[in-house]
């Protein structure tokens, strides 16, 4: 059955020890206890190892951080290009580059959404309840941090650790889920989801008209205290300040001449606590307990004739979901250094989720940040700021075309009407695309087609052109 977990993800039988050339050093030895032991050190190395079969398994996954780690010093550098003259005409590749590729804000901004979209995936993906409240994990961890910063929080201090915080935030957001599911989850399909936006939508209003939280609650809370910090709580020196301005930077790090911005302190330490917390929901996903998540989304009537407690199971999947979302907002508040009922609590943030989910794939987990990716990707280039589309055309194109008239329009005027700012209508329009032609999102999209899970499909795919 679904629920019943294999002897081997691969679906064949694990390879004993015994079986390879540990036998021989077993035979041609006195010494059982040394003959164990050597033995266990040789299979440690071995191409049928646990050791090198979770490095193959993690090879997607290591190409996947190498390639945002090494992108914003590459991205740097692409900046600085020289232009070239062709003669007839001169290029610019800096200035391309910066209209087409991301820059590091909104790397960051994709952090904040790609983990919230991971959580909202955990219980929407893998059990099949779309949660439409959603963001009212995520307002729970922002208002957290930012309130606990400013000691408004009863028994804890102004300066406890931002780490310390972020965890207590993430615990509340998951009491607060087990509360709303105990209600909830007595319903299915579009009843729950509906029930999880109304409370959502009451936790909103509630804080939008809360005077305790800021003088003014409509526009929120500013962080009072000391500078959130990512790290080793009480240690400084193994810690590092969150924030544009207020974040820690570096220079000349071991005497390379390299400078870190605050910016990019914040982009490596969010990413950080990123990638821990995709881990941990992965590794969940595959004990035996995100199985009979799988076997509810698969067979809800099945996976409890079998004997499941399916209402707890449901119960806990929607609190660790509810935890991550809220690590998501704690982060989002931090680096911000402030919180507002409309960029948390408000239920278009979990539209916004929802979005990136479908485009990266809903229950695959990294699908959607890939999708938050791609959002961000598609904002910073149809944005209306520096280093947009926009800015690049007006800049770039001679004035004979920027005013070439057709029927009574210039071409600049398209420009402002068509491209500048208009990120929501083509990423509305991108969205239909994909619910009718692309239902499995990018990454199931590629799991389809590879037959399997990237993670597990891509070193043999790999392999096959090594041969």
């Amino acid at each position: 059955m679904a629920i019943s977990p294999n002897r081997d993800e691969r679906g064949r039988d694990a390879v004993s020890p015994a079986s390879d050339g540990g036998t021989e050093s077993a035979s041609a030895s006195t010494d059982g206890e040394e003959v164990a032991e050597g033995s266990a050190f040789a299979n440690l190395l071995e191409d049928g190892s646990w050791v090198r079969q979770y490095l193959r398994d993690h090879t997607a996954h290591a190409l996947v951080v190498a390639f945002f780690v090494i992108y914003p010093p590459l991205y740097g550098v692409l900046l600085r290009l020289p232009g070239i003259d062709l003669g007839v005409v001169s290029f610019a590749p800096a200035a391309f580059f910066d209209a087409f590729l991301p820059g590091t804000t909104f790397l960051i901004a994709m952090l904040f959404l790609g983990l919230f979209a991971m959580s909202f995936d955990f219980i929407s993906g893998y059990t099949g309840y779309l949660s439409f409240g959603h963001a009212a994990f995520y307002g729970i961890g922002a208002y957290f941090i930012v309130l606990a910063a400013n000691g408004q929080i009863p028994g804890i201090p102004g300066g406890t650790p931002f780490m310390i915080t972020m965890i207590i935030g993430g615990i509340l957001a998951a009491i607060a889920a087990l509360a709303i599911g105990a209600v909830s989850f007595r319903l299915t399909g579009v009843y729950f989801a509906m029930i999880t936006l109304g409370f959502a939508q009451v936790l909103y209003e509630l804080i939008r008209n809360w005077g305790y939280v800021a003088s003014n609650p409509q526009e929120g809370p500013n962080i009072g205290g000391p500078t959130p910090e990512i790290g080793v709580p009480f240690v400084d020196s193994l810690s590092v300040a969150l924030g544009r301005l207020a974040g820690d930077s570096f220079e000349n790090v071991l005497g390379l001449g390299i400078d870190v911005s605050a910016t990019l302190t914040s982009y490596y330490a969010i990413g950080l606590i990123v990638l821990l917390c995709y881990f941990a929901m992965q590794r969940i996903i595959h004990s035996p307990f995100g199985r009979v998540m799988i076997a509810i989304r698969e067979n809800e009537e099945r996976a409890r004739a079998v004997g499941y407690n399916v209402f707890w199971y449901k119960m806990g999947a929607f609190a660790f979901s509810a935890f991550f979302a809220a690590i998501a907002g704690a982060l989002f508040a931090a680096f911000r250094g402030s919180a507002s009922p409309d960029n948390t609590f408000y239920f278009l943030v979990t539209a916004d989720a929802l979005i990136v989910a479908i485009i990266g794939g809903l229950g695959t987990l990294a699908g959607p940040f890939f999708g938050s990716a791609f959002f961000e990707w598609l904002e910073d280039v149809l944005s209306s700021e520096q280093g947009g589309l926009a800015p690049y055309l007006r800049e770039g194109l001679p004035e004979s075309v920027l005013q070439a008239d057709v029927g009574g329009i210039t071409f600049l005027e398209v420009i402002n009407a068509v491209v500048d700012g208009r990120s929501q209508l083509y990423l509305g329009i991108v969205f239909v695309l994909f619910v009718l032609f692309v239902p499995n999102g990018l990454l199931g999209s590629i799991r389809d087609r590879l037959g399997g899970t990237v993670a597990k499909r891509f070193p043999d795919y790999l392999d096959r052109y090594r041969r």
